[in-house]
């Protein structure tokens, strides 16, 4: 009940790629290591050695999912964990002349370590997108032309418009010009196909676990053998010697858990009942005079709306949701406390008028018609409203 004796309406939540639901497989499995698994997996002891057991157990499945070697993946705290060590631990190996080339369009976890190696008087490179989200190839093949060594940090899929850039083409071309490359996958994992390590040239992937309905809290970072990285964390010999810190065996077991049902679900149709909600979705809210749909129709993942609402502030309209059990976002959860416009929807030159009044709708295996059906009820009615109040409104 509310404070006002009001029963609270449904939870319709649609920003699963802020975070998801942990699945209750995955939640199963860690609970024995919260109880009478909980010895350390790095002890000498049979204790902590069955720990170690099941632990490697988990990174197996990890590994399988992703196509490559078991002993070729780290586990972190997180997927920004992850980029960090990508990035610093390559540059820091590759030395002082390394050029960065990265997109004007990630993450802020790729960003904003970026930005930093350029205070510290290292050269980076900005590639640009064209309209539709997608990759500028020209500007990426003229990067990769620069003397000298390179790592290449580009995601897979962008987190706010769903679009899936190239990256099995550019990693290719990156290994033609002798560059290091890693991708931020935190948004492809278990929602595309084609994240095949073994098929994809890169020698760095990074994700989170809280993505594809494992805990918050672990994350993995895949080194190809022969890659050059320096360790990130030190003070321990964990992760042989990669990752220092005591094993969150808990998260790990519940990661590989939520690996293999992500697998299956590439497998057994989820994904297409996925994308089939989210066009219905996308038709409902193109009816609403004036709306856009930001990005690559075509070339995105199954589970992503980005779709503009001109005249009006994305904050109004989430706030209108709110009231109607709808959870939805305007951008990245990592930068939802900032009043900036979307530096994604900045860099497709979508117009002034749309660039505050676009919203992100997210899907997961767990959304339903229900969910769709709460925001195509209440979005008609939210922008009728704030449009009449708006000074750009007709």
């Amino acid at each position: 009940m509310t404070t006002e004796g009001k029963a609270a309406p449904a939870l319709h939540y649609l920003d699963n790629n802020a975070t998801t639901r942990p699945a209750p497989e995955a939640v199963e499995a860690m609970l024995p290591f919260l109880t009478d698994k909980w010895g350390n997996a790095s002890s000498m002891y049979e204790f902590g050695g069955r720990v170690h057991r099941d632990m490697e157990e988990a990174r197996a499945k990890v590994a399988s999912f992703l196509g490559c070697d078991p002993g070729e993946i780290v586990f972190t705290s997180c997927g920004t964990e992850s980029d960090n060590h990508a990035i610093f631990g390559a540059v820091e190996a590759l030395g002082p002349a390394t050029t960065v080339i990265t997109t004007k369009v990630e993450h802020p976890a790729v960003i904003q370590p970026c930005r930093a190696l350029e205070e510290r008087g290292r050269r980076v490179v900005w590639i640009g997108v064209r309209g539709d989200g997608t990759l500028d190839m020209d500007a990426y093949r003229a990067a990769l032309a620069i003397p000298g060594p390179k790592l290449v940090t580009m995601m897979w899929a962008n987190n706010e418009t769903g679009v899936i850039f190239p990256i099995a083409e550019a990693a290719a071309e990156a290994k033609r010009a002798g560059a290091v490359f890693h991708t931020d996958a935190t948004q492809a994992v278990g929602k595309t196909t084609g994240v095949d390590m073994s098929a994809v040239p890169a020698d760095m992937l990074s994700f989170s676990g809280h993505k594809i309905h494992a805990p918050k809290g672990i994350g993995v970072l895949f080194i190809r053998r022969g890659t050059p990285v320096r360790p990130f964390v030190l003070g321990g010999h964990q992760e042989k010697s990669r990752r220092a810190g005591t094993e969150n065996v808990p998260y790990i077991v519940a990661l590989g858990k939520a690996c293999e049902m992500a697998a299956e679900e590439t497998r057994d149709g989820t994904l297409d009942r996925i994308r089939a909600l989210r066009d219905r979705l996308e038709a409902g809210l193109l009816a609403i005079p004036e709306t856009s749909v930001n990005g690559n129709r075509e070339l995105r993942l199954p589970n992503t709306l980005n779709i503009s609402f001109p005249y009006i502030e994305g904050e109004a309209m989430l706030y209108h949701l709110a009231d109607a059990g709808v959870c939805a976002s305007s951008g990245s959860a990592c930068t939802s406390g900032s009043l900036d416009p979307s530096h994604v929807l900045k860099a497709m030159d979508v117009p002034f008028t749309s660039l505050h009044g676009s919203l992100r709708f997210s899907l997961s295996r767990y959304s339903t018609d229900a969910d769709v059906d709460a925001v195509l009820d209440a979005m008609p009615g939210i922008v009728k409203k704030l449009r009449a109040l708006s000074p750009f409104g007709h």
